[in-house]
């Protein structure tokens, strides 16, 4: 049995759905355990093999539940005269529906446990970073306010992102390839290290080492290599050529650092409250488009601050829950605070 390659055309999704109705055809007609076990292989082989297996079973299950509904229509009194036969023939097939049924549940059964078992959870709390080693051999390096699922199998091995931001270092194993689910997008990694970070609408991918490929939705398979980097949305992949510079400065947090070049004080202070509780908010739409530069420490958010009041017109005012207000700081006003916008 023949894997389809990821990335491959429309013409390829097709043969992959057809593969998936066959397969699952197959598991329906007494399979014997290598059977099963060679439908899970190709299940887990790529995600859009599950995705299109996923679809097969739906379309089974929604047939089925046409046939019980059937099944359990009540007749008229005048269609309730039928011959032995009839009522013999119709019990013989409700009772065929029936076992279709319980096998199908079996077998679903059978397709979660091998899948899905096995799930591993890692988090971390707000302005926490944790390096979690897998069993493997691949390093995942978390970031503040972030969490991820780790499922291996003697097939592959996968890792979805659910939220923040995680840095990889992924042990080189070609029989094994390495997964990692953000959203719509699959990653997928033989021997690599890369970043991968989860925005309010986009997935941002950048890599360190070696290179991945990258796929979403109906985008072609893209490439990635060491020094590039990808902005992922759900129905396209823009890809970058990356200085230096910008990958060390995403990669910054690794060493528990800030580093800022020319950002404003707007998308400054929306990075800082990745690692605060208490935020700092922005008072007056005057500071939001000032710049700063510099590299700060994570773990000291009153650096950065005591840098916007030196370096900047801007005063900073403490709330009593920890929050810090960020006003436009106007030296004609004498010291009086400016309306907030």
């Amino acid at each position: 049995m023949q894997a389809s390659e990821p990335g491959s055309s429309y013409a390829g999704r097709d043969a992959i759905e057809a593969e998936a109705a066959r397969l699952l055809a197959r598991l329906n007609s007494d399979p014997s355990p290598d059977d099963e076990a060679e439908i899970c292989a190709w299940i887990e082989a790529d995600p859009r093999h599950a995705v299109a297996f996923a679809r097969a079973e739906a379309a089974w299950d929604a047939s089925e539940r046409l046939k019980s509904a059937a099944a359990d229509i009540t007749l008229p009194p005048m269609q309730q005269i039928i011959s032995e036969a009839d009522q013999r023939r119709l019990s013989r097939n409700i009772m065929v529906a029936a076992g279709v049924a319980i096998l199908l549940f079996v077998v679903a059964a059978i397709v979660t446990v091998r899948t899905f078992s096995g799930v591993e959870r890692y988090e971390t709390g707000v302005g926490q970073m944790r390096d979690i080693a897998l069993e493997d051999g691949s390093i995942l390096h978390l970031n503040s306010d972030s969490e991820v699922e780790a499922r291996f199998t003697s097939n592959g091995r996968k890792v979805r992102v659910m939220k923040g931001e995680v840095s990889f270092e992924i042990s080189h194993d070609p029989a094994r390839p390495f997964d990692v689910e953000a959203r719509a997008a699959v990653i997928r990694a033989v021997g690599t290290a890369f970043n991968v970070r989860l925005r309010p609408s986009l997935v941002e991918l950048t890599v360190t080492h070696g290179k991945v490929t990258v796929h979403c939705g109906d985008s072609p398979l893209q490439q990635v290599a060491a020094g590039s980097g990808a902005v992922i949305q759900p129905r396209s992949i823009s890809l970058t050529r990356l200085g230096p510079k910008i990958v060390e400065q995403r990669t910054a947090w690794r060493a528990q650092m800030v580093e800022l070049d020319g950002e404003t004080v707007e998308q400054a202070a929306d990075e800082f409250n990745r690692y605060r509780k208490a935020p700092i908010l922005i008072g007056d739409t005057r500071v939001s488009a000032l710049r700063i530069g510099g590299r700060f420490r994570t773990t000291d958010s009153q650096e950065f601050l005591s840098a916007l009041q030196l370096s900047l017109p801007i005063r900073v005012v403490d709330g009593e829950d920890g929050s810090v207000m960020l006003l436009y700081r106007d030296n004609a006003a004498d010291g009086e605070p400016p309306p907030l916008a």
